[in-house]
């Protein structure tokens, strides 16, 4: 090992591989140097520190950065900022489109202000997959992937040629096409390498692969030892551009886990019982890094399951070091020997390697689970941390439907439980229907179907199942919508996709489908049955959400499961029964076939995983991705910097961000005579704050596509319109289950226009408010913003002209998309609340205290005037939590202090 020092802390060593010399910045030279208790580190901690090392240059990160990471385990500041520059960056369409319309919007600015448009263009590497526009509309049929496919690219042509064109007009910008699988699976299979290999000008650096990702499941990777979480669109647009993400120094949770799982169980009961366990706790915004015996019993699928639930359980990260298992998954996956030699050397040398004998690293506090207590769960039906135990399912349907609604519930009586419809379906079966009965079953999204643990398992029940007789009702929409297509590949080689067909789950596509709310029409009949006669239908998928309103309009209760459960729910058409008790269905013989009994044993797993999964399926699905699919080959665009905006697209317009953009930023100060457009709950999603799904013929949203001559069929879906702003203004907290306190009683995007009484629809209130330069507060309870990272429940928020948000508590990521958009996110007091404080949203209000003088985290006041012209002051705490948020609030937002950076240039 050779060694020169540069500087007192900054060593750059050397190591070989296969007689070939590489670089890397040795990070314990700083506790040999006295800074740091560096081998003690979270292991997460330590790619922190190394990139900061590695990056320094003592402007945008300092030796005061990291002397805070490396003196982490001591003196860690919860006020302190520390910058990180990621590897790479990850995108999807859907919030990916928003980020490349920003990007070809800034070349417009930059060439307005006549400066270099090639200046705007991604400095590191940025990949793009297309995976979140698949909807399902045709299902159970051996073509089903086709159609879908097709209906895919003449929905969606407008789209892939705008991306056609950014992946010819910008640098580090590649794109995975359609059909090629989910962005978070491709990530783990073919992305990432683990330790990544630059050169520069003293030879080939090597480092931790690392990235962030323009969704939440971006820590699915955090499975095998890789840093990355999910940041807002216009964080990843800042990072693309060279500016380093700046969070507050993080807490990291040392989650213990022993033993091993009990026969019967899956790695999804795992996820979701961590996912339950640590929402109790109290993680959001915290690393959770897992040790212990009980991980090296985790394959790296298993363990990937976990780490893709960590925005469920609230975590930044839920991170799984790097090991001995993730040397055998890279074998498996089809990576070179050298590239696996590599991954080995350099972590050993980082001191990076986790393995037995190495000690325990310093955490800021632990929680052990013993993994031998996993019990077979589900989770719903509104949120995906309310696990419920697979044998209390039925008890828990009756609790819920009985529930009042704001408890929860459906607050249905005994009779509506009883109440049967008989339906007629277009094959002549004829079936009754009820509340709890299942309509859609769905093996989709990342969390799972990167797991062939348990895909195998779902086609061991399908095959036990068919092999006893047992069939599907016609009324369950069932679908299989794959994170990849080796998993086509290893279910065709076992032999088990037959079964998993002969149930109908038939391949319907390669993306994330159901999970986003791209589940498709049900059966017209089912659909008249279900909203002629208000039923509480169900919905059971394989997924990591079931946040109201996402998975489908017309399904009230919908249940996150492991695949092969998923199997067993389609089978019964019920979630109103006890497996244990009760059978699923009857044999050729009349008899009765229970769970167990078609239920395998891991052997018989671990048996036909043994021949299924090999790595030259890897090496041959990934050999030519981005060139295999031809209909994405044959869309020709023109090769030109600056987009081709055409007025009358309904996918992709010119966003108004940087339409008025002064050299110089406004002072920052108190906001005026604020009205409140809505006053909310606890819980809410960006899914409530942006929708997902189907677009509404009677939303505003539905009726402008009318007015703009696109017909009812064509409407697509909210994520695949995120191009276009005049589409999504009118969809800002539009969906149909959000509930404003201000319209008591009320269901979907409305509220009081306060001047005259009026109820009307956010947008349409918007505009009034708007005319008469009226600011607007949102006022809300716990965990507001939760859920996927979306861009646009910030950008609506800031276009329909809010300019501050007050709540209990915030989700991280949605917090800083605020922060992104010039929102000011404020909190209450502990202990206050919009109830506490009487606020009927009928008050004006004003800010005290806003200036360019502001500090990270202070008090501010409010001043509230009621309608009788009383006045009241409560506190609330600036959420601006660094002071590169201040900055970027004083600039109006990241876009505008990045153009005014590069007009500077």
């Amino acid at each position: 090992m050779e060694e020169t020092i540069k500087d007192t802390w900054r060593a750059r060593s050397t190591f070989s591989v296969n007689d070939k010399k590489y670089d890397y910045f040795r990070i314990n030279a700083l506790e040999e140097q006295g800074l740091g208790n560096v081998s003690r580190l979270p292991y997460s901690v330590k790619v922190l520190l190394e990139s900061a090392v590695r990056e320094y240059d003592g402007i945008a990160i300092t030796e005061e950065h990291i002397s805070k990471l490396a003196n982490w385990t001591v003196e860690r500041d919860p006020n302190q900022e520390v910058p990180f520059k990621p590897a790479r960056i990850l995108l999807h369409d859907t919030t990916g489109l928003p980020a490349m319309v920003d990007m070809a919007s800034m070349r417009e600015s930059v060439q307005r202000a006549g400066g270099d448009v090639s200046s705007v263009n991604p400095l590191i590497p940025v990949d793009l997959v297309v995976d979140h526009s698949i909807t399902v509309d045709y299902f159970g049929r051996p073509d089903a992937m086709e159609l879908n496919e097709k209906t895919n690219f003449e929905r969606n042509m407008e789209r892939f040629r705008f991306f056609r064109w950014a992946q010819k007009a910008f640098d580090n910008f590649r794109v995975v096409p359609p059909a090629s699988g989910i962005m978070h699976q491709i990530n783990m299979e073919y992305l990432a390498s683990v330790a990544t290999v630059k050169e520069d000008e003293d030879g080939l650096m090597v480092y931790p692969d690392s990235l962030v990702g323009t969704d939440s499941h971006t820590t699915m990777i955090n499975g095998m030892g890789v840093v990355a979480w999910g940041v807002g669109g216009i964080e990843a647009e800042a990072a693309m551009l060279g500016l380093p993400l700046y969070f507050v120094v993080p807490e990291v949770v040392g989650f213990k886990l022993t033993g091993t799982l009990p026969e019967g169980t899956t790695a999804t009961d795992l996820a979701l019982t961590v996912t339950n366990l640590l929402r109790k706790k109290g993680v959001v915004g915290k690393f959770v890094e897992f040790y212990g015996a009980g991980v090296a019993a985790l394959s790296i699928a298993d363990r990937a399951t976990i780490a893709n639930m960590a925005p469920e359980y609230g975590a930044t990260m839920g991170f799984f070091p790097v090991d001995q298992e993730t040397l055998n998954y890279l074998a498996l996956i089809g990576k070179n020997e050298e590239q696996i030699a590599l991954v080995e050397t350099y972590y050993k040398a980082q001191g990076m390697f986790m393995s037995p004998d190495r000690p325990e690293p310093v955490y800021s506090y632990g929680i052990e689970l013993d993994l031998s207590t996993v019990v077979p769960s589900l989770a719903g039906p509104k949120r995906p941390q309310d696990r419920v135990d697979l044998s209390q399912m039925k008890q828990h349907y009756h609790e819920v439907v009985r529930n009042p609604v704001d408890k929860g519930g459906y607050d249905l009586s005994e009779e509506e439980l009883r109440k049967e419809i008989a339906v007629e379906h277009p094959n002549g079966e004829k079936t009754v229907i009820r509340n709890g009965t299942v309509v859609l079953a769905a093996i989709t999204s990342c969390t799972n179907t990167s797991n062939p643990n348990v895909l195998i398992a779902a086609g061991l029940v399908a095959k036990n199942a068919v092999e006893r007789g047992l069939k599907k009702p016609a009324y369950v929409k069932s679908s299989l919508t794959p994170g990849s297509r080796v998993v086509t590949d290893y279910l065709n080689e076992s032999g088990l996709m037959t079964y998993l067909e002969d149930l109908g789950f038939h391949i319907a596509g390669y993306g994330c489908a159901t999970c986003i709310g791209n589940s498709g029409p049900l059966p017209l009949e089912v659909s008249q049955a279900i909203t002629e006669n208000d039923l509480t239908v169900a919905g059971v998928l394989s997924g990591n959400r079931n946040f109201e309103g996402r998975v489908h309009p017309e399904i009230k209760a919908n249940y996150l499961a492991s695949p092969p459960l998923v199997i067993a729910y389609a089978l019964a058409g019920t979630v109103d029964i006890d497996f244990a008790t009760e059978p699923i269905g009857y044999d050729q013989k009349d008899q009765p076939v229970y769970l167990k009994d078609i239920w395998p044993t891991s052997g018989d797993i671990q048996g036909w995983l043994g021949h299924a999964v090999r790595p030259e399926l890897f090496r041959e699905r990934y050999k030519e991705v981005y060139q295999a699919n031809e209909q994405w080959n044959s869309i020709d665009v023109p090769a030109s910097e600056l987009y081709d905006w055409d007025e009358k697209s309904t996918y992709i317009q010119n966003p108004p961000f940087l339409d008025v953009l002064p050299e110089i930023p406004d002072d920052i100060r108190d906001i005026q005579s604020a009205r409140a457009l809505a006053i909310l709950g606890d819980s809410v999603t960006t899914d409530h704050l942006s929708p997902s799904g189907a677009i509404r013929v009677d939303s505003p949203a539905g009726r402008y596509l009318l007015e703009k001559g696109v017909k009812r069929e064509d409407f697509n879906s909210y994520p695949s319109r995120r191009g276009n702003h005049k589409v999504m203004i009118r969809g800002a907290l539009a969906n149909h289950r959000i509930r404003n306190l201000m319209v008591p009683g009320s269901e979907g995007g409305v509220t009081k226009y306060l001047p005259t009484g009026e109820v009307m629809s956010m947008f349409e209130a918007s505009l009034k408010y708007q005319e008469n330069q009226t600011a607007l507060f949102l006022i809300a309870g716990k965990e507001y913003g939760t859920g996927s990272s979306r861009d646009w429940a910030a950008k609506g928020t800031h276009l329909l002209g809010v300019k501050a948000v007050i709540a209990e508590s915030f989700e991280r990521i949605h917090r800083s998309n605020l922060v992104g958009m010039g929102v000011l996110p404020l909190q209450f007091v502990p202990g206050t609340t919009a109830e506490t404080l009487g606020l009927t949203g009928s008050e004006t209000f004003r800010t005290v205290g806003l200036s360019d003088s502001i500090k990270p985290g202070q008090k501010i006041k409010i001043q509230a005037n009621r309608e009788d012209g009383s006045i009241f002051e409560f506190d609330a705490i600036l959420r601006l939590d660094s002071v590169v948020d201040i900055e970027y609030y004083r600039n109006g937002g990241i876009m505008q202090k990045v153009v005014r950076q590069l007009n500077k240039r």
